[in-house]
C-alpha cells in the first residue's frame, strides 16, 4: 500500500495507455494485413474476395480465443493482482506478434502457413482477452469516482491509437514501397517492431505498483476466491448480460468500419490502400481526441445517454456508410470514416466505467473481462466474414448496413435499460 501510494494516477494512467496500445497495436496489425496482404500470401489460389474471407476467417479465430483469455487473467487477477497478468498479457501478445511476421508464405511452406497464422492468431486473442480488464481496473480503481469515467477511457483511447499506429506504419511501408516489395516483405516489419513496443511497455508497466483498492480487498478477506468466474455468473449474471448487450453494435460497428471498410474500399469501390489506410489514420487521431471528452460528458450527465446516443447514431449513419465510400470522393471517405468512428466513441468512450461499475472488487477482473469479451465468438470476430458475405451474396451494402443497425439497437437498448451508475464508489459495490 505504501509503494502504491507513491504511484501518482498520471503514471498509472500512462502505463495503462501505452500497454493497451501496444497490445491493440498488434491486434489491429493482423485485422490490417488480413485486409490487404494475408489473402496473397497465405491464400494465393483464390479469388481476391474469397481470398480475403479465408483471411478474414483466421483474423476471427483470435477472437473465439478471447472470452477464454479473460476467464483466464480474470480468475487470477481476482486471486494474485492485476499488475503481474499485465505484464504476462504484454509479452505473450508481443511474441506472438514478432513471430507472424516471420511467418513462411504458402509458397515456401504450403498448408503450414495458414496453420502457423491461425495458431499464433490464437494467441493473440487469449492475450488481448485478458489485457483490457486489468488495464481499465488499474486507471478506474486509481480513479476517483466523479471523474471515473475520464479516468477510464485513457486505457479504450489505447484502441485507437494502436490502430493509429498499425495503419501508419503500414501506410508508411505501402506509400515508400512498390506494391510487390510490400507484399514480399515489406508488411512483415511492422510486426517485427512489436518486440521493440514491448520492451518499452514492460518497462513502463513494471514501475507502477499494484491496485490499492485490490490490495486493500485482499486484506479484508479471509481467502482470495477460487473461482471467481463461476462467483460472476452466479452474482451477477444479470451484469454480465447488460455488459455483453453494451458490446453487441460497439463491437461490430468498430470492425466493419475499421477492417471491412479497407475491403470494400480496395476490392469493391478500387480505391488505393494509401487511400483506406490514410482515412483510417485520420478517424483513428479524431476518435482519440474524442474518447476522453465523450468519457468526461458521461461523468456529467450520466454514461447511459451518452452510450444511447452513440449506438443509435451509429444504427442509422451505417445506411450512409457506404454510399460515401463509394462516393468516388476522397473528403467524403475520410468523413465517412470520421464520422462513423466518433458514434462509436460515444459508446466506447464512457464503457469501461460503465461495465466495471457492475462488478464488485472480489471478482470485478473476472466480471468486466467475460461481460468484455463475451461477445467477442459472434460480435467482432464475425463482422467483416458476415458484411463480406452478405455484399458478395446479396451485391449491395444496404443488408451490411441492416446487420449493423440490428447491433447497434441491441446496444442502445441496453444501455437505456441499465442502471445508471455514474458517481457510484467502486468500495460500496457488494
Amino acid at each position: 500500500m505504501a509503494e502504491a501510494g507513491k504511484t501518482s494516477l498520471r503514471r498509472v494512467i500512462a502505463a495503462s495507455l501505452i500497454g493497451t496500445t501496444i497490445e491493440w497495436y498488434d491486434f489491429f496489425l493482423y485485422g490490417a494485413a488480413a485486409a490487404l496482404v494475408f489473402n496473397k500470401l497465405f491464400f494465393p489460389s483464390f479469388d481476391p474476395l474469397v481470398g480475403t474471407l479465408l483471411a478474414f476467417a483466421t483474423y476471427a479465430v483470435g477472437f473465439v480465443a478471447r472470452p477464454l483469455g479473460g476467464i483466464v487473467f480474470g480468475h487470477y487477477g481476482d486471486r494474485i493482482g492485476r499488475k503481474k497478468l499485465l505484464m504476462w498479457s504484454l509479452v505473450l501478445m508481443g511474441l506472438a506478434t514478432m513471430l507472424i511476421g516471420l511467418m513462411p508464405g504458402y509458397d515456401s511452406i504450403g498448408v503450414w502457413a495458414p496453420v502457423g497464422l491461425i495458431v499464433l492468431r490464437v494467441v493473440q486473442g487469449f492475450a488481448v482477452g485478458g489485457e483490457w480488464g486489468g488495464a481499465v481496473l488499474m486507471a478506474a480503481e486509481y480513479g476517483d469516482a466523479r471523474r471515473r469515467g475520464y479516468w477510464a477511457s485513457w486505457p479504450q483511447a489505447g484502441v485507437p491509437l494502436g490502430s493509429l499506429l498499425s495503419a501508419g506504419i503500414l501506410a508508411l511501408m505501402a506509400g515508400v514501397q512498390s506494391e510487390a516489395d510490400f507484399i514480399a516483405w515489406g508488411w512483415r516489419v511492422p510486426f517485427l517492431l512489436s518486440a521493440v513496443l514491448v520492451v518499452v511497455g514492460w518497462y513502463i508497466r513494471n514501475r507502477v505498483a499494484e491496485s490499492p483498492m485490490f490490495e486493500s480487498e485482499i486484506e479484508a478477506a479471509e481467502a482470495p476466491p477460487s473461482m471467481p468466474a463461476i462467483d460472476v455468473f452466479r452474482e451477477r449474471p444479470r451484469a454480465v448480460l447488460l455488459g455483453a448487450g453494451l458490446r453487441v453494435g460497439e463491437n461490430i460497428g468498430y470492425y466493419i468500419l475499421t477492417v471491412f471498410s479497407l475491403t470494400f474500399l480496395v476490392d469493391v469501390a478500387a480505391e488505393t490502400r494509401s487511400l483506406a489506410l490514410d482515412a483510417l489514420l485520420i478517424g483513428a487521431v479524431v476518435q482519440f481526441i474524442a474518447i476522453p471528452l465523450l468519457a468526461t460528458l458521461s461523468d456529467r450527465i450520466g454514461r447511459r445517454p451518452v452510450y444511447a446516443f452513440g449506438a443509435f447514431g451509429l444504427g442509422i449513419f451505417s445506411f450512409l456508410f457506404f454510399p460515401m465510400l463509394a462516393s468516388g470522393s476522397n473528403a467524403l471517405i475520410i468523413l465517412a470514416i470520421v464520422i462513423g468512428l466518433v458514434l462509436h466513441a460515444s459508446m466506447y468512450a464512457p464503457q469501461a466505467a460503465f461495465i466495471t461499475e457492475l462488478f464488485p472488487t472480489r471478482i470485478r477482473y473476472s466480471g468486466v473481462s467475460i461481460a468484455y469479451q463475451l461477445t467477442a465468438i459472434f460480435a467482432g470476430s464475425l463482422a467483416p466474414i458476415i458484411a463480406l458475405w452478405l455484399y458478395k451474396d446479396l451485391h449491395s451494402s444496404v443488408p451490411v448496413s441492416i446487420y449493423v443497425a440490428i447491433a447497434c439497437a441491441i446496444s442502445g437498448v441496453s444501455a437505456l435499460i441499465a442502471r445508471e451508475t455514474r458517481g457510484v464508489e467502486l468500495a460500496e459495490i457488494r
